[in-house]
This record gives structure tokens, C-alpha cells and sequence, in this order.
């Protein structure tokens, strides 16, 4: 196999049970080709000595050389991705020795199949074990991006992981605003009105709003979960309210975070918020539910309201119109009137759908060929006139 590598051709091809790439150091398919099939008689003929020793690394030596640096680099050590997702992920895959200590060019399913049973074992729940299986799923698939590896095992995650289905009414909505500190409530109130990731919703910045961008505002999410979550948010009467008042006592800067903190990333972080939430949850006496929730909550009213699941893909900054649906949990109440409430009839009677089948006038009828369709007005006397109104 002939394949273009930064300016020059490579060749890949398998020789005795052992993966051969090398550079033909042509710019030239046609010579890169000639080059390829010299190699090929060479070591046909036992000649090894025109190879360079290429080490194969254990899977623990990638990550530690090449990936963790890679993701260092892509994800600032404070951000969340770094913090809750790969840090994690790469400490658990490390610890375990069996696959950890395998070359990386020797990992099979199976293995995987392993180290997943290893966490299952250790009582890790299902959401927590596929997590860590997609950062081994990134890290193995960065290796065949980078050449390292030529196929990637097959990673299946394990059955049984749990979404978020819990919704607030708009009576718990109403108890839980109303026992929050001024702080949690601008933030909670701008999260339900706009369904933004909290982390979004945090790193929001003077700079993104449009104070006359839509009918009541914009804000502009630069960079978040995925390359989708960059979007443009329309705001509501009262999402807008509470910005342009903040807006008011930042003195009308051009520029800042808008949630500014006296943390070390300079906004604030869930732990800004974590003691007043769990106050509001207790004097309100709604039941538990985290921040995160006001986004299911928003999203799922949107997907009730009747809004297109594209349109809703967009507002949630969704790759995949498959992950809007597990943000949309119809209510029973929403299901029953979708149901029963949608009964159409062609009679107007009271019981159903006033809505009547509209009928053709008595002059009017419709002929059909296999090819065309026209439609010939006849006249009082019952006679075609020679124009047909196509």
C-alpha cells in the first residue's frame, strides 16, 4: 500500500507476519511505486539489513511519551475535559498492568473485554467503566492516526449506562429560584433559559453578547463539549433582564467574564456554586437534581413546545441529532395529549377534529396518464375545451 505522508510516499505491506512501513523518499506515486516493489524483492531474497529497526511501544509507553503530551497540550491542565474525563481515564488504563504493559501493536478486544470487567469488578458503574473505555478508544485511535498502529480493536461498551432523565416542573422551578442566593439565581435562571452546559454558561464573556442580535439579545458560545457546541443563543425576556443588570453594575464593559471570580481561572467554578445549591435543594425541599439538569429541563420544554429535533440540535450544540433525544423526556401527561389528542375525522363532528377533508369543486375533475397528470376544466354543457390546465 502506497500512501502520502507529510511531502513524501510511504509503503506499508505485511512480510512474514510483521507490518512493514518505510519511506520511499518520493514525491512521485508512479517511482514511490518502483521504490516498493525493490523492497519487496529484497526481503524476499533474506536481505533485512535495508530495514531500520522500528520498536513497537507497550501501551503505557505511548501514553506517557505520546498521548498524554498531546492532550496536555489540546486541553489546559484546569479545563474539565482534562480534569473529569482523560486524567482519569489515562490513571485507571496505566494501573492496569495487563493491558497497560502489553505492545500496543498485541491489544485485542479481548483485552479490552478485560480491563472492563476489571473496573465492573471493582464496582464502578456502567456510565464510569465506558468512560474510561472511550479515552482508551481515543488514545488507541490517535496511535493509527499517528502510524503506530495499522487496526484498532474493537471496543464495545458495556450494556446498562444510565442518562439523566430528571426534569423540574415549573412548580419546582418556581420553590428551588425562590430559596437560591442572587448569584445561583442569575446563574440557574440564565441556565433554563438557555440551555447552555454550565461550563459554557461560566466561561461566558462580555464580548459574545449582542444586546441587538435576535428579538431580545444573543450570546455567543465560542468553544465547548464538541466542535458543534459553538452557536449562537438566542436570549429570553428574562434571561436578558438578568445579563443587562449585571451588565449595568460591570460598569458596561466592552470586555471580562461575566460570572467573574476570584478563583485561579478567573470566572466562576462548579465549586463556586456547590454550598449555595445544596442550601437552596434543603430549604426548598425539591428533590436533589445538579445544575446540569436545568439543561434536560430547558431542551426537553423545547422538544414539548413542538420545536424540530434539527432545530433543537442546534440550540444544544449537538453533533448528532441521536444524543438531542436523550435531552427530550416527554412527560406523560405530553405523551397522553400527543396521543388522544390528535384524532382526526373526516365528518366535523364535535368528538374529534373539526378539521374536514377539503373537497374538489363540482366542475373540477382529475384525469391521469402514466406520464403526466392534467387537470381539464368541463364546462355547463359537459363539453372539453381544446386547453388542458396542466
Amino acid at each position: 500500500m502506497i500512501y502520502k505522508r507529510g511531502k513524501f510516499y510511504w509503503t506499508k505491506f505485511q512480510h512474514q507476519g510483521r507490518m512493514i512501513y518505510k519511506s520511499t523518499g518520493q514525491t512521485s506515486r508512479t517511482k514511490a511505486r518502483q521504490v516498493e516493489a525493490r523492497l519487496r524483492s529484497e526481503l524476499a531474497m533474506g536481505n533485512f539489513g535495508i530495514l531500520t529497526p522500528r520498536s513497537v511501544p507497550t501501551l503505557s509507553e505511548f501514553i506517557k511519551d505520546r498521548f498524554e503530551p498531546w492532550c496536555t497540550g489540546r486541553f489546559p491542565a484546569t479545563s474539565k475535559t482534562w480534569h473529569s474525563w482523560y486524567r482519569p481515564g489515562l490513571r485507571s488504563i496505566e494501573s492496569f498492568s495487563p493491558l497497560s504493559g502489553r505492545l500496543i501493536t498485541e491489544i485485542t478486544s479481548e483485552h479490552v473485554d478485560g480491563f472492563a470487567a476489571h473496573l465492573s469488578a471493582k464496582g464502578l458503574q456502567p456510565a464510569s467503566v465506558n468512560a474510561q473505555l472511550r479515552v482508551l478508544r481515543s488514545a488507541l485511535h490517535k496511535a493509527k492516526q499517528w502510524g503506530v498502529l495499522s487496526i484498532v480493536a474493537n471496543i464495545a461498551m458495556v450494556p446498562g449506562e444510565k442518562h439523566r432523565e430528571r426534569v423540574l416542573t415549573t412548580e419546582e422551578e418556581s420553590r428551588y429560584l425562590a430559596k437560591t442566593s442572587p448569584l445561583l439565581n442569575d446563574v440557574a435562571t440564565v441556565l433554563i433559559d438557555t440551555g447552555m452546559r454550565p461550563e459554557e454558561c461560566f466561561r461566558m464573556c462580555w464580548e459574545h453578547i449582542n444586546w441587538t442580535g435576535g428579538r431580545y439579545g444573543t450570546v455567543l458560545v465560542t468553544h465547548g463539549k464538541t466542535e458543534s457546541a459553538r452557536r449562537i443563543i438566542p436570549l429570553t425576556p428574562r434571561a436578558s433582564a438578568i445579563l443587562q443588570a449585571r451588565w449595568g453594575l460591570a460598569s458596561k464593559s466592552e470586555e471580562g467574564w461575566v460570572w467573574s471570580a476570584p478563583t485561579k481561572s478567573g470566572h466562576i467554578e462548579p465549586s463556586s456554586l456547590k454550598k449555595q445549591h445544596t442550601k437552596a435543594l434543603c430549604l426548598s425541599k425539591v428533590r436533589p437534581f445538579v445544575l446540569y439538569t436545568l439543561r434536560h429541563t430547558m431542551l426537553t420544554r423545547l422538544g414539548e413546545s413542538g420545536c424540530d429535533v434539527w432545530t433543537l440540535a442546534r440550540i444544544a450544540g449537538h453533533s448528532n441529532i441521536r444524543i438531542s433525544q436523550r435531552y427530550v423526556h416527554p412527560s406523560a401527561a405530553h405523551i397522553d395529549q400527543s396521543v388522544n389528542g390528535r384524532e382526526l375525522t373526516g365528518t366535523g363532528d364535535k368528538t374529534g377534529d373539526s378539521r374536514q377533508i377539503p373537497e374538489l369543486p363540482r366542475e373540477t375533475t382529475l384525469t391521469a396518464t402514466p406520464s403526466v397528470s392534467t387537470s381539464k376544466m368541463v364546462g355547463s354543457a359537459g363539453l372539453e375545451p381544446a386547453t388542458s390546465c396542466l
